[in-house]
């Protein structure tokens, strides 16, 4: 069955259904949503402008957005070509290469957010 045209909450289902399965398979995924937890936590005790607010949860989803599009990949790719070829290792490296840039440049804005912050 396609998913097009479904309805909102079917698809909703689907979407939630992934990231669960990111969460039980995948180690990285569970780390980044610790991570995110206690990026909030830290803002809810020290209370910032909303700009920070903003920037880190900015940050943080696409994080874990491109942690479930790796998994995504990596899963994809191992099921129709299970063995190793060098064309999906690329691949594979290229979305691990992804998701680290995106978690230093949230390490980056954070660290941003404590030096600021901790000079006040």
């Amino acid at each position: 069955m396609s998913m097009k045209n479904q309805p909102f909450f079917k698809r909703m289902k689907y979407a939630l259904e992934g990231i669960a399965t990111a969460i039980h398979l995948e180690s990285s995924f569970r780390l980044q949503c610790l991570a995110t937890f206690l990026v909030v936590l830290v803002l809810a005790w020290s209370k910032p402008a909303m700009i920070w607010w903003a920037l880190l949860l900015l940050n943080c989803g696409m994080v874990l957005a491109a942690e479930l599009f790796n998994t995504a990949l990596e899963q994809l790719s191992d099921h129709l070509h299970p063995a190793l070829h060098p064309s999906i290792k690329i691949a594979k490296d290229c979305a691990a290469g992804a998701v680290l840039v995106l978690s230093l440049s949230a390490v980056g804005v954070f660290v941003a957010f404590l030096v600021e912050t901790l000079a006040y």
